[in-house]
Order: C-alpha cells, then structure tokens, then sequence
C-alpha cells in the first residue's frame, strides 16, 4: 500500500449516531495506521467538513438524516475526488448494496463486521480492492441468479450501467482470452497478488488487465466485475 504508506490514513467517519462515532473513532485510532481527521452526522455536515479535510477514506452509514448515504456518495466524491467511500451500515437490503455500488462506492460492510476485519478492509480498498460483507455478497449473486421477473432480481438492480443482455455479453466477447480467466478469479474474491500468483504473472500487470476489464465492460469496480460475471453466467 505504497500510496498511504508514507503517513496515516485519514478518515472522515459520517453516521449520526453520536455514541457510535465515538467508539469506532476510539476503536480505529488505536492502530496507528489510521487517525479519524473529521466526524459528521448527516451529508450536510459531511460536505462541509470536507471543504476543511481531504480525507483518504469515507467510512459512510447509509440511514443518514435527510439524504440517505447511498444517494450522497456522488456529491462526497466530487468534494474529496481522491477519497475512497466504504459503505459501514446495518441495512442488508440488496437494493441499498445495489445502488451504493452504482453510485460508486468503494465498499460494503454491515456493523456486526469484526474490529480487525474493518481495519483490513480500509487498507485493501485503498490498495484499490473492492470489499462487500460475505453475507451481502452471497444476497446480491442470488439476486443474480434468480429467475427472470422474480421479486429477488427486482431488490437487486443490474449493476451493468444501461446495458441490457445482448449489450453485456457483446461486452464480454470483447475480451481478451486473458482477461475473461482473470475475470472468473476476480469473481471468485481473489486478490490481484494471488491472481498473479496463480498466473505466474506480475501484480501490476494484473492491475492494467482489471483496469482493461473494468473499461471494457463498462465497470466501475472488482465487486461489479464479480455480479457481471455471475450474471452472465462465467461461475
């Protein structure tokens, strides 16, 4: 993680739990790779404290006073652009899993995570990982695999941005031999360390097929390229 390496990750914590915040500050700030740079209760105060901080990552609750935290994902990464956004919030509904990964979210998980799975977790979406919570991730490619018109796909928007079947698989044709057997990894969760591994390849070039992938495919992160896949039936 050679990008934060240099110093310590700086949160932005938005949930409008005040008794929360203060545990997950005093959780987070005892290891020493991170120290919470500003708090906020609802999206309004967020905004403003980033006209004050720029913050590595947004550790951001969805049931947030006024606009939901899904729906202000846009205006927070327009105001810190180099900010990475992990979702952190008690809704296992899809439908939100759905659209904050639309709306560009970095991450997923619910609150019942383990301290230490946190702290893993902000260091891998800085190194450019998505993360999403088991357990949501097993909803999301069962919405995935449902049958066509059942309530399940309805919870569960497509995540392919306007393409409709016969788009997202010429998208797929589209794809390299090589690209298509890193794909199927990326949905398996492998990490692009042992994707390379397992390809007897370097790491950064891992990194460039993603980043091809993603591109190709129309994609804005691993967890999107993950439900594509299952979507189209690569698993």
């Amino acid at each position: 993680m050679t990008e934060v390496a240099s110093h310590r990750i700086q949160l932005l914590l938005v949930d409008d739990h005040n008794l929360f915040r203060r545990g997950l500050r005093a959780l987070l700030e005892q290891d020493d790779r991170f120290e919470v740079s500003a708090e906020a209760g609802d999206v309004g105060e967020a905004l403003r404290r980033l006209a004050e901080v720029q913050p590595d990552l947004i550790l951001l609750d969805n049931h947030l006073p006024g606009v939901h935290g899904v729906n202000a994902i846009p205006a927070l990464k327009e105001a810190a652009p180099n900010a990475r956004v992990l979702m952190l919030t008690v809704s296992e509904d899809a439908k939100d899993l759905a659209e904050a990964l639309r709306a560009g979210a970095d991450g997923y998980l619910l609150k019942t995570v383990e301290s230490d799975h946190l702290c893993d977790a902000i260091v891998k979406v800085l190194d450019g990982e998505s993360i999403i919570s088991p357990e949501m991730m097993t909803k999301l490619v069962s919405a995935f695999r449902a049958k066509p018109g059942s309530s399940t796909v309805d919870q569960a928007p497509a995540l392919v941005s306007g393409a409709g079947h016969t788009r997202a698989s010429e998208a797929l044709l589209s794809l390299s031999p090589r690209e298509r057997e890193i794909l199927l990894l990326i949905a398996r969760g492998d990490a692009n360390k042992v994707i390379a591994r397992e390809l007897n390849i370097a790491e950064t070039t891992v990194k460039i097929h993603v980043q091809h992938i993603l591109r190709k495919l129309g994609l804005s992160s691993r967890v999107q390229a993950a439900v594509y896949a299952t979507s189209q039936g690569l698993t």
